[in-house]
């Protein structure tokens, strides 16, 4: 059984809009939409056991090389969305899929992608496979 066989690896977070995101219109400005990204990030890298700390700590740098949002409905003041982040690639690079749907009705919001590359952090070298650690760490969540 391959990688390619076995369900995609995902995580999901909750957030309500704050005030401070919205503009006068109580809409969510369209920039804020990647922070909500990095939080279903986050909770996704912590199910492989490789949030930022352990990046630096495993000696590697990811910065976003990439980022493609898809707006669809606005999020408004005091909404509950749930961001969901699937791992779509991770042998040769980080891509990352999300939805932003409304937790009430389930409707999507925002969908996108971004995309993460290893970069050394002592030499600042770019990679061109992802390193052992990370490959090692995403295989054994599938196998846990």
């Amino acid at each position: 059984m391959t990688s390619r066989d076995l369900p995609p690896l995902a995580a999901s977070a909750q957030v309500e809009v704050p005030f401070h995101d919205v503009d006068a219109m109580d809409v969510c400005w369209h920039g804020h939409y990647l922070k909500y990204f990095e939080i279903g990030r986050a909770a996704l890298l912590r199910r492989f056991d490789y949030d930022y700390r352990e990046m630096r700590d495993s000696g590697y740098l990811w910065p976003v090389v990439e980022a493609h949002l898809k707006y669809i409905k606005p999020a408004t003041y005091g909404q509950q969305i749930e961001v969901r982040a699937t791992l779509l690639e991770y042998e040769n690079r980080l891509k990352i899929g999300y939805e932003i749907v409304d937790c009430a009705s389930g409707t999507r919001l925002t969908k996108g992608t971004t995309t993460q590359v290893a970069v050394c952090a002592r030499t600042g070298e770019l990679q061109f496979v992802s390193p052992p650690v990370m490959i090692e760490r995403v295989e054994r969540a599938w196998l846990g």
